[in-house]
Protein backbone atom coordinates (compact mmCIF):
# COMPACT_ATOMS: atom_id res chain seq x y z
CA UNK A 1 0.00 0.00 0.00
CA UNK A 2 1.07 3.74 -0.13
CA UNK A 3 1.52 5.34 2.61
CA UNK A 4 -1.88 7.39 3.57
CA UNK A 5 -2.35 9.77 6.42
CA UNK A 6 -1.53 8.71 10.00
CA UNK A 7 -3.79 9.51 12.42
CA UNK A 8 -2.99 9.28 16.32
CA UNK A 9 -5.91 8.80 17.61
CA UNK A 10 -7.14 4.92 19.13
CA UNK A 11 -4.01 3.60 18.66
CA UNK A 12 -4.75 -0.04 19.21
CA UNK A 13 -7.36 -0.24 16.58
CA UNK A 14 -6.65 -2.41 13.82
CA UNK A 15 -9.65 -0.75 12.03
CA UNK A 16 -11.26 2.45 12.97
CA UNK A 17 -14.52 4.09 10.99
CA UNK A 18 -15.04 7.33 12.13
CA UNK A 19 -18.28 9.69 11.15
CA UNK A 20 -19.92 6.81 7.45
CA UNK A 21 -22.62 7.70 5.81
CA UNK A 22 -23.68 6.22 2.84
CA UNK A 23 -26.07 7.02 0.06
CA UNK A 24 -27.22 6.22 -3.00
CA UNK A 25 -29.99 6.68 -5.53
CA UNK A 26 -32.69 4.07 -6.42
CA UNK A 27 -34.59 6.05 -9.49
CA UNK A 28 -35.61 9.66 -7.53
CA UNK A 29 -35.55 8.12 -3.77
CA UNK A 30 -32.26 8.74 -1.91
CA UNK A 31 -31.78 5.64 -0.09
CA UNK A 32 -29.12 6.26 3.26
CA UNK A 33 -27.87 3.13 4.01
CA UNK A 34 -25.18 4.39 7.03
CA UNK A 35 -25.79 7.20 9.16
CA UNK A 36 -22.66 8.47 10.82
CA UNK A 37 -21.39 5.06 12.04
CA UNK A 38 -18.38 5.52 14.38
CA UNK A 39 -16.52 1.97 15.23
CA UNK A 40 -13.19 0.56 16.26
CA UNK A 41 -12.26 -2.75 15.89
CA UNK A 42 -9.29 -4.19 17.61
CA UNK A 43 -6.62 -6.75 16.92
CA UNK A 44 -7.34 -10.30 17.49
CA UNK A 45 -11.22 -9.67 18.79
CA UNK A 46 -14.66 -11.25 17.25
CA UNK A 47 -17.62 -9.04 16.85
CA UNK A 48 -20.96 -9.78 15.29
CA UNK A 49 -23.26 -7.27 14.04
CA UNK A 50 -26.82 -8.23 14.22
CA UNK A 51 -29.76 -6.23 12.70
CA UNK A 52 -32.70 -6.47 10.40
CA UNK A 53 -32.57 -6.81 6.74
CA UNK A 54 -31.73 -3.18 5.54
CA UNK A 55 -30.22 -1.97 9.11
CA UNK A 56 -27.05 -1.39 7.20
CA UNK A 57 -24.71 -4.43 7.92
CA UNK A 58 -23.34 -5.71 4.80
CA UNK A 59 -22.59 -1.92 3.86
CA UNK A 60 -20.73 -1.35 6.77
CA UNK A 61 -18.92 -4.68 6.25
CA UNK A 62 -18.15 -3.75 2.54
CA UNK A 63 -16.78 -0.18 4.06
CA UNK A 64 -14.51 -1.35 6.17
CA UNK A 65 -12.92 -4.12 3.94
CA UNK A 66 -12.32 -1.80 0.87
CA UNK A 67 -15.30 -3.59 -1.17
CA UNK A 68 -16.96 -0.07 -1.38
CA UNK A 69 -16.56 4.05 -0.20
CA UNK A 70 -18.40 5.65 2.39
CA UNK A 71 -20.38 9.07 0.93
CA UNK A 72 -18.68 11.16 3.81
CA UNK A 73 -16.39 9.88 6.83
CA UNK A 74 -13.29 7.93 6.99
CA UNK A 75 -11.79 4.36 7.47
CA UNK A 76 -8.31 3.85 9.07
CA UNK A 77 -6.47 0.59 8.98
CA UNK A 78 -3.44 0.65 11.21
CA UNK A 79 -3.72 3.86 11.89
CA UNK A 80 -3.82 4.82 8.41
CA UNK A 81 -6.66 6.29 6.25
CA UNK A 82 -8.27 3.73 3.32
CA UNK A 83 -11.26 5.46 2.64
CA UNK A 84 -9.18 8.33 0.44
CA UNK A 85 -6.67 6.06 -1.37
CA UNK A 86 -7.16 5.87 -5.10
CA UNK A 87 -8.31 2.02 -6.41
CA UNK A 88 -4.38 0.51 -6.62
CA UNK A 89 -4.23 1.01 -3.00
CA UNK A 90 -7.42 -0.15 -2.36
CA UNK A 91 -6.87 -3.29 -4.10
CA UNK A 92 -3.81 -3.96 -2.24
CA UNK A 93 -5.61 -3.52 0.57
CA UNK A 94 -8.31 -6.14 0.04
CA UNK A 95 -5.26 -8.39 -1.70
CA UNK A 96 -3.21 -8.44 1.65
CA UNK A 97 -4.83 -7.78 4.56
CA UNK A 98 -8.54 -8.72 4.60
CA UNK A 99 -10.25 -11.97 4.18
CA UNK A 100 -13.85 -12.03 3.09
CA UNK A 101 -16.38 -14.80 3.76
CA UNK A 102 -19.62 -14.68 2.00
CA UNK A 103 -23.33 -16.46 2.47
CA UNK A 104 -22.35 -18.30 -1.14
CA UNK A 105 -19.00 -20.08 -1.20
CA UNK A 106 -17.81 -19.23 -4.78
CA UNK A 107 -15.65 -21.62 -5.13
CA UNK A 108 -14.41 -22.91 -8.97
CA UNK A 109 -15.72 -26.05 -9.81
CA UNK A 110 -12.91 -27.02 -11.74
CA UNK A 111 -10.43 -27.39 -9.05
CA UNK A 112 -10.16 -29.26 -5.87
CA UNK A 113 -10.16 -27.66 -2.30
CA UNK A 114 -6.91 -27.19 -2.21
CA UNK A 115 -6.48 -25.89 -5.80
CA UNK A 116 -9.11 -23.19 -4.56
CA UNK A 117 -7.19 -22.47 -1.73
CA UNK A 118 -4.31 -22.19 -3.57
CA UNK A 119 -5.13 -19.18 -5.82
CA UNK A 120 -5.24 -16.99 -3.00
CA UNK A 121 -1.52 -18.32 -1.65
CA UNK A 122 -0.05 -17.58 -5.31
CA UNK A 123 -0.90 -14.04 -4.99
CA UNK A 124 -0.42 -13.28 -0.66
CA UNK A 125 2.96 -11.94 0.86
CA UNK A 126 2.98 -14.30 3.31
CA UNK A 127 0.74 -17.21 2.80
CA UNK A 128 -0.03 -20.61 4.68
CA UNK A 129 0.59 -23.58 3.03
CA UNK A 130 -3.25 -24.34 1.36
CA UNK A 131 -2.90 -27.89 2.96
CA UNK A 132 -2.25 -26.08 6.39
CA UNK A 133 -5.28 -23.54 5.97
CA UNK A 134 -7.43 -26.53 5.28
CA UNK A 135 -6.37 -28.64 8.42
CA UNK A 136 -7.23 -25.38 10.30
CA UNK A 137 -10.87 -25.47 9.29
CA UNK A 138 -11.18 -29.90 9.65
CA UNK A 139 -11.00 -30.30 5.89
CA UNK A 140 -7.18 -32.05 5.87
CA UNK A 141 -8.60 -35.51 4.68
CA UNK A 142 -10.70 -33.55 1.82
CA UNK A 143 -7.91 -31.49 0.23
CA UNK A 144 -8.30 -33.70 -2.98
CA UNK A 145 -12.14 -33.22 -3.56
CA UNK A 146 -13.91 -31.02 -5.49
CA UNK A 147 -16.67 -28.54 -4.53
CA UNK A 148 -19.09 -31.27 -6.24
CA UNK A 149 -18.07 -33.65 -3.78
CA UNK A 150 -18.68 -31.61 -0.55
CA UNK A 151 -21.24 -30.54 1.76
CA UNK A 152 -22.35 -27.08 1.92
CA UNK A 153 -20.48 -26.79 4.74
CA UNK A 154 -17.57 -28.18 3.84
CA UNK A 155 -17.60 -25.79 0.73
CA UNK A 156 -17.61 -23.03 3.06
CA UNK A 157 -14.70 -24.35 5.06
CA UNK A 158 -13.19 -24.39 1.80
CA UNK A 159 -14.06 -20.35 1.26
CA UNK A 160 -12.68 -19.79 5.32
CA UNK A 161 -9.48 -21.93 4.53
CA UNK A 162 -9.32 -19.60 1.28
CA UNK A 163 -9.71 -16.29 3.11
CA UNK A 164 -7.40 -17.08 5.45
CA UNK A 165 -4.48 -18.92 3.63
CA UNK A 166 -3.16 -15.32 3.20
CA UNK A 167 -2.83 -14.75 6.97
CA UNK A 168 -5.20 -11.80 6.82
CA UNK A 169 -5.01 -9.00 9.69
CA UNK A 170 -9.00 -8.43 9.24
CA UNK A 171 -11.78 -11.41 8.64
CA UNK A 172 -15.18 -10.36 7.29
CA UNK A 173 -17.50 -12.59 7.41
CA UNK A 174 -21.35 -11.57 5.90
CA UNK A 175 -23.96 -14.09 6.82
CA UNK A 176 -21.45 -17.16 6.71
CA UNK A 177 -23.78 -19.64 7.74
CA UNK A 178 -26.85 -18.16 6.08
CA UNK A 179 -27.13 -21.45 3.74
CA UNK A 180 -26.42 -23.76 6.10
CA UNK A 181 -28.69 -26.05 8.85
CA UNK A 182 -27.90 -25.18 12.48
CA UNK A 183 -25.76 -28.05 13.07
CA UNK A 184 -23.73 -27.41 9.84
CA UNK A 185 -23.60 -23.84 10.68
CA UNK A 186 -22.07 -24.36 14.11
CA UNK A 187 -19.35 -26.62 12.41
CA UNK A 188 -18.47 -23.10 10.12
CA UNK A 189 -18.88 -21.26 13.68
CA UNK A 190 -16.54 -23.61 14.89
CA UNK A 191 -13.83 -23.08 12.17
CA UNK A 192 -14.29 -19.21 12.23
CA UNK A 193 -13.60 -19.16 15.90
CA UNK A 194 -10.50 -21.66 15.13
CA UNK A 195 -9.16 -19.24 13.02
CA UNK A 196 -9.35 -16.01 15.49
CA UNK A 197 -8.35 -18.09 18.14
CA UNK A 198 -5.21 -19.50 16.43
CA UNK A 199 -4.08 -16.71 14.13
CA UNK A 200 -5.41 -13.83 16.42
CA UNK A 201 -7.12 -12.50 13.38
CA UNK A 202 -9.25 -9.61 13.87
CA UNK A 203 -12.90 -10.70 12.83
CA UNK A 204 -16.07 -9.45 12.09
CA UNK A 205 -19.60 -11.60 11.69
CA UNK A 206 -22.63 -10.34 10.17
CA UNK A 207 -25.90 -12.52 11.03
CA UNK A 208 -29.49 -12.38 11.65
CA UNK A 209 -28.97 -15.17 14.31
CA UNK A 210 -29.35 -13.79 17.53
CA UNK A 211 -27.67 -16.88 19.28
CA UNK A 212 -24.12 -16.37 16.72
CA UNK A 213 -23.58 -13.17 19.69
CA UNK A 214 -22.52 -15.40 22.41
CA UNK A 215 -19.43 -16.02 20.60
CA UNK A 216 -18.27 -12.59 20.58
CA UNK A 217 -16.29 -10.20 22.39
CA UNK A 218 -18.68 -7.59 21.82
CA UNK A 219 -22.14 -7.50 20.00
CA UNK A 220 -22.81 -4.50 17.86
CA UNK A 221 -26.61 -3.81 16.92
CA UNK A 222 -27.55 -1.86 13.95
CA UNK A 223 -30.98 -0.25 13.22
CA UNK A 224 -31.92 1.64 10.17
CA UNK A 225 -28.35 2.99 9.25
CA UNK A 226 -26.86 3.43 12.79
CA UNK A 227 -25.59 1.58 15.87
CA UNK A 228 -28.26 1.36 17.99
CA UNK A 229 -26.13 0.13 20.79
CA UNK A 230 -23.35 -2.07 21.96
CA UNK A 231 -22.84 -4.43 23.96
CA UNK A 232 -19.75 -7.01 25.71
CA UNK A 233 -19.62 -10.46 26.68
CA UNK A 234 -18.20 -11.23 29.98
CA UNK A 235 -17.09 -14.35 28.24
CA UNK A 236 -17.20 -15.68 25.05
CA UNK A 237 -19.04 -18.63 24.63
CA UNK A 238 -18.21 -21.44 22.31
CA UNK A 239 -19.28 -21.91 19.17
CA UNK A 240 -19.95 -25.86 19.60
CA UNK A 241 -22.45 -24.85 22.89
CA UNK A 242 -24.49 -22.93 20.29
CA UNK A 243 -28.65 -23.76 19.47
CA UNK A 244 -30.59 -22.35 17.48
Amino acid sequence: MTEPQPTTDSPHATLRAEGLTKSYQTGEVEVIALRDVALDLYAGEMIVLLGPSGSGKSTLLNILGGLDTPTTGHVYFNEREITASDEATLTRYRRDYVGFVFQFYNLIASLTARENVALVTEIAQNPLDPVDALNMVGLGERTNHFPAQLSGGEQQRVAIARAIAKQPAILLCDEPTGALDSQTGIVVLEAIEAVNRDLGTTTAIITHNTVTAGMADRVIYLGDGRITHIERNAERQPARSLAW
